[in-house]
């Protein structure tokens, strides 16, 4: 008799907020800080980010506007969650939402696959969503060392892909383990796709 069993699984943890009100203040926050930041915008236009992205610009985002303070703290809690789902052996440390930025992407735009390096868990809150908006896609970790392996059937369960993509909504909250690659492709919606992105390493 033969068995199967599944080893080194990649998590990803996904939660809705809920909160009408914070999804609507993080959207006007988002375009008002788009609108100003204009050392973001070069940023953005100097390194090919189609759209506007304060990664470069702004390290201050929940100091700067209520809205990002609350969210944090939403996060946190849901940071705290994942780490025990993965049973992290934290000890005394925790983690800390240690950056956090914003996305738009235009119409047209994509981002390329990526991943967080010096980060534990990375993730993203989602803001605005037009319809044809993108979803995220996440690479399996292992395709870079899987040689000469067929590849799988279009109709193949999501735990043996090599690709899968997830479609967020408004308030979807979305943490993976921050060495897991991703992109986001071209956004085929006729509004901005906007976005929170955040890494949590430990202190």
């Amino acid at each position: 008799m033969a068995t199967i069993e599944s080893f080194f699984a990649t998590r990803i943890y996904r939660a809705e907020l809920g909160e009408d009100g914070l999804v609507g203040e993080l959207d006007a926050a988002c375009r008002s800080i788009a609108a100003d930041d204009e050392a973001g915008r070069r940023w953005s236009r100097k390194h090919g980010y189609p759209g506007y992205t304060s990664y470069a610009s702004l390290d201050d985002l929940p100091w700067r506007m209520p809205a990002f303070a609350a969210l944090v703290r939403h996060l946190d809690r849901h940071a705290a969650a994942f780490a025990k789902a993965l049973e992290y052996d934290l000890r005394a440390r925790k983690l800390r939402c240690d950056s956090i930025w914003i996305n738009l992407l235009p119409p047209g735009g994509a981002h390329s696959s990526h991943l967080h390096p010096h980060s534990a868990v990375s993730g993203t809150f989602y803001v605005a969503l037009p319809a044809g908006a993108s979803a995220i896609r996440f690479e399996d970790p292992r395709l870079g060392l899987m040689m000469a392996a067929p590849a799988r059937k279009p109709k193949a369960r999501p735990e043996n892909r090599q690709f899968v993509s997830i479609a967020p909504r408004p308030g979807t909250i979305l943490l993976w383990e921050s060495f897991l690659r991703h992109e986001v492709p071209l956004n085929e919606a006729e509004g901005e796709r906007i976005s929170v992105s955040f890494n949590y390493g430990l202190s």
